[in-house]
């Protein structure tokens, strides 16, 4: 198995730009608004390429999977980190949080897919999370004001994305990234409708700055992030491909500087040159896994690129 380069930068970046957006987009809406029209419109877009490119039927196992992974994916880990959010836990925390995904990955990788986690891989695993901790540890004190079961939103985002990792890779099947990607986003889009209705949020706002909020979300956070996620994961071990995690914070905090004028305090520089050394122990270590070899055999060429 292994983590090319490229998607691996790409997801990185990518999946960084997600925060991006959200700050973008809830500038002008809510969360529920915003997710709404994320994914009605990437759906709608996916969906015009699957019926111009003549794509085949699904199955309806294929659908069942897909969509549940879709609905842990993007439904649970966007919910429970939007919420937690909006109920003002500190956005270090909760990206504390979600930099355990690579931990817990590892540890349930053994039994459930028969992955070997090397003993240097698990120090690359340490230290990432220490990384991280460097990077956010601005967030860390102090009291926020959120009430205690708001910090259990964090918790359920990260086990949420973990489960729909295994479940993607348990059910090995043999649809294309993009026919995959659509079912997914066509069931977050389903959630998502169904919560702004609920909360009379479902109304756009008529600003164009939110469309192109919109936009961003839909082209670099939905169909480039989880592209290249799924991606990676149908290339690599769950082990590697999860500690690529450990760089979306310190990334997401230069294209804060970048995009907003957010200043980098020092300790943010040191968590990321501490975060690119264990992820890059992570990478370079060999991984004994028998399992992986015959995932990778079933995926099928096609699925060399993202939907994006």
């Amino acid at each position: 198995m292994r983590t090319d380069a490229v998607p691996a930068v790409g997801f990185v970046l990518m999946w960084s730009s997600g925060f991006i957006g959200a700050t973008l987009g809830t500038q002008h809406a809510g969360s529920n608004t915003l997710l709404m029209w994320r994914f009605l419109a990437a759906t709608a877009l996916i969906g015009l390429w699957w019926s111009l490119t003549r794509r085949r039927r699904f199955t309806a196992r294929e659908i069942g999977v897909h969509a549940g992974v879709g609905l842990l994916s993007q439904g649970g880990y966007l919910y429970g980190v939007v919420m937690s959010a909006e109920l003002g836990v500190p956005a270090g925390i909760a990206a504390l949080v979600a930099a355990l995904q690579p931990i817990v990955a590892a540890t349930l990788s053994g039994p459930l897919l028969g992955e070997h986690t090397s003993r240097p891989q698990w120090i690359g695993l340490a230290v990432g999370l220490a990384g991280v901790a460097l990077v956010v540890g601005g967030d860390l004190n102090g009291d926020s004001g959120a009430p205690t079961l708001a910090y259990a939103l964090p918790f359920g985002a990260m086990l949420s994305l973990v489960a729909a990792t295994f479940v993607e890779r348990k059910a090995a099947t043999e649809l294309p990234l993009g026919d995959s990607l659509m079912i997914q986003c066509a069931g977050s889009a389903v959630l998502f409708t169904g919560l702004a209705m609920a909360t009379g949020e479902a109304a756009p706002p008529t600003s164009g700055s939110f469309w192109l909020a919109v936009a961003w979300v839909v082209v670099l956070s939905t169909f480039g992030g989880y592209g290249f996620y799924w991606l990676n994961v149908r290339r690599g071990s769950v082990t590697r491909v999860s500690s690529l995690l450990y760089l979306t914070p310190p990334t997401t905090m230069l294209l804060a500087l970048v995009m907003f004028g957010e200043q980098v305090a020092p300790l943010g520089l040191l968590g990321l040159a501490v975060c690119l050394g264990a992820v890059l122990l992570v990478l370079r270590t060999p991984t004994g896994n028998s399992a992986a070899a015959v995932s990778e055999a079933s995926v099928p060429e096609a699925e060399c690129r993202t939907a994006g």
